[in-house]
């Protein structure tokens, strides 16, 4: 027999929404299930009910992002340039999944869901490296590398360290810096500039 639904329609997509508001308000740490079913107006054994408990609620949300952040990259195909574009931008939009999906720690790690989404994650990243200059030997070295240089501009964009204007697009800003890891300068550098 089905259970009927709850008033909400869905009531696991209202507490994963609620919880990535929660979460770009004032982070991870401070999420409480009590407070989540609270926002959502539900019992406070709602929460507990769909994800037993806080790090099984952080593991669907970071598996959510790891698979928007797939489809993204996937929807780059084998450009580096817009896949690095794809994962800032990503980034600046998702904050709260952004906030948890790279922290083991809070997540069940091994939770097949997450593995998946992570191996699936993983592949659109070594995907879009498609035939950029890279030695064969070196593919994995240049997807860590290019991780790093879109991870490490996301980071530093959303903790406010890198100065721009309120109306910048950090996909855009990212763009010149991916370039140089990828896309070397052709001819010797001037450095008179």
């Amino acid at each position: 027999m089905r259970q009927q639904p709850y008033h909400h329609g869905d009531l696991r997509r209202a507490l994963l929404t609620a919880a990535t508001e929660a979460i770009a308000e004032s982070g991870a740490a401070a999420l409480s299930l009590r407070d989540l079913a609270r926002r959502v107006g539900v019992s406070h054994a709602a929460p507990t009910h769909h994800f037993g408990d806080k790090t099984g609620l952080l593991t669907a949300i970071a598996t959510e992002g790891l698979d928007l952040l797939a489809t993204r990259l996937e929807a780059a195909g084998d450009d580096i340039l817009a896949a690095g574009r794809a994962y800032v931008r990503f980034a600046a939009t998702h904050r709260a999944h952004f906030e948890v999906m790279f922290q083991p720690s809070l997540l069940h790690f091994d939770a097949p869901e997450l593995a998946a989404a992570r191996q699936r994650a993983g592949g659109a990243l070594r995907a879009s490296l498609g035939d950029a200059r890279v030695p064969a030997g070196d593919r994995d070295n240049a997807r860590l590398a290019a991780w790093s240089i879109v991870h490490g501009f996301a980071t530093l964009w959303l903790s406010g360290a890198l100065p721009h204007e309120p109306d910048d697009d950090p996909a855009a800003l990212a763009g010149p810096v991916i370039r140089l890891l990828f896309e070397p300068a052709s001819g010797p550098a001037n450095l008179t500039d």
